[in-house]
């Protein structure tokens, strides 16, 4: 089950029943279940603190993924800041929702064992997050 929630912020998601559904068909086709997954959309300040925190990195971010998974089983916390996914949609000339859809996925595919710490894991990933991409408008 996927749950929503807002620190810090006044945004609104409104397609969580689209994005479940994606969510469970990206699990699926990497052959995992879908467990509970909380997704915290914060501001930049608030992910600047769990960073900081838990983390002990000193920069903002825009998504931070704590792993929970149990077996094939996805669980986890995805704290997401919306002011940073907006940034980076108008840095990289996207829309909004396109980029915060890449960054949701990005955290599920780190729960799903993908890595970003080389230039080859950062390859692996972003055609990942492509892949997915183009899923969500089958679903």
């Amino acid at each position: 089950m996927v749950s929503y929630f807002t620190e810090d912020t006044k945004f609104a998601f409104k397609e969580k029943r689209l994005t479940n559904r994606w969510l469970k068909l990206v699990a699926e086709s990497e052959i995992r279940r879908l467990g509970d997954i909380s997704i915290i959309f914060c501001s930049d300040n608030y992910i600047l603190d769990v960073n900081m925190k838990y983390l002990q990195h000193d920069y903002f971010t825009d998504i931070i993924t704590f792993d929970y998974c149990e077996g094939d089983r996805l669980n986890g916390d995805l704290f997401i800041s919306v002011d940073s996914v907006r940034e980076n949609a108008q840095f990289y000339g996207t829309e909004f929702e396109n980029e915060l859809n890449r960054v949701i996925v990005h955290g599920v595919l780190h729960l799903i064992g993908y890595d970003d710490h080389t230039e080859e894991d950062i390859a692996v990933m972003r055609s990942k997050e492509n892949y997915y991409l183009s899923l969500r408008e089958l679903v």
